[in-house]
């Protein structure tokens, strides 16, 4: 793969986390697992298709109103998946409509349209579809911390109610536990987590430019 495609998410500044849409997206949809799982999904659909797309009518895009264009390319992907979720389970898209629709917007200023230009066809998927599967990891990971803790509970889409119970306490939490579930313990969590990421880099030594996402 091409050394251009070096997505750095903790670093460059034009990278998904350091976007103020890329930190509210990680926050909102790690809520719950279900919606990390369809937002990842939905991470995956947008990013993968409409970097190919961009790249495949690169030649015949002007050039003037390019960002305009690609805007409504992200937003007509982002609407399909509703869609394709809503025909599947309408509750869980109601209550993933809103994250969802950051997707469009968060992945027009992570740049990634732009580091894409000088890719091929085969390196613009691979590096699209990396970025999105990280990102959705990240988000995947955030819920799998935040609902146990918070909400005592675990949960998958689908369902009558949007949402499928795989365990569910009724007793409450610890309230300082309980936290996590809110937003400001999301931006705690995401302190902590970049605090570790900073200092295993300090640890191995690692340059700017090395063996980073």
């Amino acid at each position: 793969m091409s050394s251009q495609m070096q997505y750095r998410i903790f670093h460059s500044g034009a990278t998904p986390l350091a976007c103020l849409s890329g930190s509210a997206l990680l926050i909102m949809a790690s809520d719950r697992l279900a919606h990390a799982i369809t937002v990842a999904g939905a991470l995956v659909w947008v990013y993968c298709l409409s970097s190919m797309t961009a790249r495949t009518g690169a030649s015949f895009f002007p050039r003037r109103g390019r960002t305009v264009l690609l805007a409504f390319l992200t937003s007509f992907f982002a609407g399909i998946y509703l869609v394709l979720l809503w025909m599947l389970s309408p509750l869980c898209a109601m209550e993933s409509f809103f994250v969802i629709s950051l997707i469009p917007m968060f992945c027009m200023v992570s740049g990634i349209f732009k580091q894409l230009e000088t890719l091929n066809l085969e390196d613009t998927f691979s590096a699209s579809c990396s970025e999105a599967l990280i990102l959705g990891t990240l988000v995947i990971i955030f819920s799998l911390i935040r609902e146990p803790f918070g909400f005592l509970s675990l949960s998958l889409p689908g369902g009558s109610h949007g949402i499928v119970l795989l365990f569910s306490f009724k007793t409450e939490s610890f309230l300082p536990i309980r936290l996590i579930a809110s937003s400001a313990g999301a931006l705690l969590l995401l302190g902590y987590f970049l605090g570790l990421y900073r200092y295993f880099r300090a640890q191995y030594g690692l340059q700017e430019g090395e063996n980073d996402f």
